[in-house]
């Protein structure tokens, strides 16, 4: 059983501000999250930005003119304000915010933002001065109070050399925010919808003294993408990770650590979950005294000083052992690098989880680090051997996987 794809398409209004050179970049990072995006290039917009960069990108056709008597032989600018699932305004000049504010339709833009019934976002970008004037402000003021969802301006350097808020934030930012919004959306009628979801991620670092730690080669990416997958179906998700290199999925909430206990404390501190993953590779042990200050080399002979290791806290086993208040479904993940399907069915009976996904991460794999990953599904009854695949894929499976088992439970 596979869960149906939501719908996510973006019409995207590209207004006059320098910062529309940015618009190619947020198509593409658009269309590889899987969302729809057609574009509307304003008159203003055509300075910085081609109809035919949006065109090749976008893979639609641009739509630029409101009396355009091939699209408007079929009312297009209805339809096209009856596609979208949500309406993004970027960059939003000052003028399109003050024309927006007002309702002003005699182009395309205008037209399609009055007779749009999909949320709006807009994305201001303008010299700091021009967005700091009072009759900016009030435009914003207008259209916030209207329900427009305004992503403010940041603060940097502009183009005309001056330095303040005003600046669009960047293409991955503003990506973000688009799916922000459409996992919120899934919140509410998404196949997890309602269901509170814990997944941990990345390493954890055991200090030696302030220089050094203990630490493994986990990257993170495999968690951080079973977190977008489950917000993606709808699900209220935590992530809490160790040290990593990877930026926080949009839409989940984000807590970071460094230690085993710190990951651990937050784990056990943050209520009840419906459903726990946990893909950290948590170190099994941790130094059992941490230097105030660098160990320096003893002597000449270079002896290394006497390191002794005590245990660290097991999330996956409190988890699956909790008298009360135990996650209806606990998934863990071994990471092996001999007898994989052996070793994975005995870490599944010691932790007491429901399931184990495993997977081989000898070197010569490439999978820990990797952007692929190939994985063994042990439930009670079954063994069920994937193929390889990316990890986001691999992520996407199982949250199918989990979707099938709460409907089932429901």
């Amino acid at each position: 059983m596979s869960a149906a794809s939501p719908s996510r398409s973006v019409l995207l209004i590209v207004g006059g501000s320098i910062a529309a050179f940015k618009a190619p970049e947020l198509v593409r990072l658009l269309l590889a999250e899987g969302v729809q995006v057609r574009c509307v290039l304003t008159e203003g917009g055509r300075q910085f930005v081609t109809p035919l960069t949006l065109q090749a990108l976008s893979g639609q056709p641009v739509h630029t003119d409101l009396f355009s008597l091939t699209a408007e032989q079929e009312m297009g600018h209805i339809a096209l304000s009856r596609w979208a699932d949500i309406v993004l305004v970027c960059p939003a000049s000052a003028n399109l915010l003050a024309r927006m504010a007002n309702g002003m339709a005699d182009d395309l833009a205008g037209a399609l933002l009055l007779a749009t019934s999909a949320p709006v976002m807009a994305v201001p970008a303008m010299n700091v001065r021009m967005w700091e004037h009072p009759a900016t402000q009030n435009s914003v003021t207008v259209l916030a109070a209207r329900g427009v969802d305004i992503l403010p301006p940041v603060s940097g350097p502009m183009a005309c050399g001056e330095f303040g808020p005003g600046r669009m934030p960047e293409p991955s930012d503003i990506k973000d925010a688009v799916l922000a919004f459409f996992r919120r959306k899934q919140a509410e009628v998404g196949s997890l919808a309602g269901c509170r979801v814990l997944v941990t991620a990345g390493p954890t670092h055991e200090p030696l003294d302030p220089v050094r730690y203990l630490a493994n080669r986990s990257s993170g990416q495999q968690g951080f993408a079973i977190a977008s997958a489950l917000a993606d179906a709808g699900a209220n998700v935590l992530l809490v990770s160790g040290p990593v290199s990877l930026s926080p999925p949009a839409g989940v909430k984000y807590l970071v650590c460094e230690t085993a206990r710190e990951m651990y404390a937050l784990v056990m501190e943050s209520g009840q979950f419906d459903v726990a993953v946990c893909t950290a590779a948590v170190a099994d042990w941790r130094p059992a005294h941490e230097a105030g200050q660098k160990i320096k080399k003893i002597g000449e002979a270079d002896v290394a000083p006497p390191l002794t290791l005590v245990p660290n806290p097991d999330i996956l086993a409190e988890l699956s052992t909790k008298s009360a208040g135990r996650p209806k479904l606990v998934i863990g993940f071994a990471a092996e690098t001999e007898n994989v399907i052996d070793h994975a069915k005995a870490k599944r009976e010691r932790k007491g989880c429901d399931w184990i996904v495993a997977n081989d991460v000898s070197p010569h794999t490439g999978v820990m680090g990797g952007q692929d990953n190939q994985v063994v599904l042990i439930t009670s009854d079954n063994v069920e051997q994937w193929p390889r695949m990316s990890k986001a894929d691999v992520a996407k499976q199982i949250v199918e996987r989990i979707t099938v088992w709460i409907s089932e439970e429901r």
